[in-house]
Parts: structure tokens; sequence; C-alpha cells
């Protein structure tokens, strides 16, 4: 870890943000019968199961757990390096009629999501389409926002939110690292 970085979420930080985010979906969503959760990876998907682990604590039901790559929806594929496919795994049910929530670490543009909801559409029609996302930094680029937050973190244009999780990082932790005050000229002069 970056010994500027600092901590902001910790394991128990998560644990609670991710039980919160569970019962708002089932909330929400009068149950858990017609849910999928796809999880954007890579952490998204780790995020999705631990969801679902939540779900099942809460309602006594198994919700079906999938991943959806978006990379070849991105708008941004030729200003990045070539990076290799994820898999895209749709649960045997399917998600037409179904109500998808879409699970990612950190929201920030709204790049991702509008790339995730292209990729979705390429693979069925769900009666609705939900987003959860551990971390809100703000910033938004498009007319995106999800549906449930685990953590709403103001950050400077400077700053980068970094998600660390055991089942991809070996620790669960959410840290920003960065100059706070980076962009505070530039919006000062718009």
């Amino acid at each position: 870890m970056d010994s500027r970085a600092r901590t902001v979420l910790d394991d128990a930080d998560i644990g609670r943000a991710i039980r919160r985010i569970a019962h708002e979906i089932v909330e929400r969503a009068r149950g858990s019968e017609d849910l999928v959760l796809l999880g954007i990876p890579t952490r998204g998907v780790a995020l999705a199961h631990r969801i679902a682990d939540a779900v099942d604590a809460i309602e006594g039901t198994s919700v079906p757990v999938g991943s959806l790559d978006i990379t070849l929806y991105r708008d941004d594929l030729r200003l990045r390096p070539a990076r290799a496919l994820e898999p895209t795994s749709i649960p045997p049910e399917g998600i037409d009629g179904r109500v998808v929530v879409l699970v990612d670490d950190v929201l920030y543009s709204g790049r991702t999501v509008r790339a995730a909801l292209d990729a979705l559409n390429d693979i069925g029609r769900p009666a609705a389409v939900r987003l959860a996302v551990l971390v809100d930094r703000g910033h938004r680029e498009l007319p995106i926002r999800p549906d449930h937050v685990g953590k709403n973190l103001p950050t400077s244009q400077g700053e980068q939110v970094r998600v660390e999780l055991a089942e991809v990082d070996g620790v669960d932790r959410v840290t920003i690292t960065g100059d706070p005050t980076a962009d505070e000229g530039a919006e000062a002069s718009s």
C-alpha cells in the first residue's frame, strides 16, 4: 500500500456496507425471487457474490450471480493498452424478465456502467436494471446514478480510490491516494 494512502473503509466497514446494500436490494425488489446479480470484473464479481451471500442470510434463498465483461463495449478502447477479456457468465435462469442488479466497486465517470448496459442489452431483456456500487466518488460524465451505494466518497480529480478485496487482493480495504487539491485550479477557472 502507498505510504500516502489513507484508509477510508476497513474490512468491518465493507462488511456493513454490503449487508446494507443487500437489505436495500431485497426491500426495493420486494423479495429475492426475481433477482440476478451481475458483477463487473474484477472486484464487482467478488462484491456480487458477497451481496448474494448477504441476501441469502436475509431471505434464506439463493440469488443467481454472474459476471458481465464490458471490455469490448468501452468507449476508450483506442486510448488504453489492450487488456485481456474477462469472462461473461450469465446464470442458467437467464436475465429476461428478471431484476438485474449490476455490481461494481467504484462509480466514477459512469462510462463503465454505460458499457455494462450496452453489454447487457446484447444478452437479454431484464424487467429492470439497477446499480449497486461499493463506492460512489462523484465526477459523473454521464447521467448515471447508483441505486445502492456502500459509501459516498467525494474526491478530487487528483485523487484515486482503490478498492481491495480479499478474494482478489488478499485484504479488504478502500484507500484514497493522490492530491486532493489537484483540480481546484481547473474548477476555479471553469
